[in-house]
């Protein structure tokens, strides 16, 4: 079944933050909707069943007008992919707020996990604690 929560994240370049979020995440862009003069106005990300939603901020006539900065969690298959994102996110321009080290959430055995700020802030969480449920 894929996942029925998607996060939404609104960027001043959202193009950008596509880019970005390919290049330095993995993620593979389903949908990408342009507005008259190019902006992107709507796009859909993947990544191993996950979905995430982005929007401009320029385009204010919705509920999410004014959302913008947020942090979401991504699960990871195996310790050599949270490394591979830090690397890649890096390369691509994200700050790295924390570089992959163990961690532990809720009771879980043993995880890696880096969390990484895209160009405009949002901060991306990578780590292989695959949830309790």
């Amino acid at each position: 079944m894929s996942s029925t929560v998607w996060p939404v994240l609104h960027y001043d370049d959202p193009g950008a933050a596509v880019r970005f979020l390919v290049e330095a995440a993995g993620f593979a862009a389903s949908v990408v909707v342009h507005d008259e003069v190019g902006d992107v106005v709507h796009a859909e990300l993947t990544r191993d069943g996950g979905t995430v939603l982005l929007g401009g901020t320029k385009h204010d006539d919705g509920v999410h007008a004014g959302l913008h900065a947020g942090a979401v969690y991504v699960a990871c298959r195996s310790d050599a992919d949270v490394d591979a994102v830090h690397r890649r996110a890096a390369d691509a321009g994200g700050t790295v707020v924390q570089a992959p080290h163990p961690a532990s959430f809720a009771a879980s055995s043993p995880t890696r996990a880096c969390t990484v700020a895209d160009p405009e802030g949002n901060l991306w969480t990578f780590a292989t604690y695959p949830g309790g449920g």
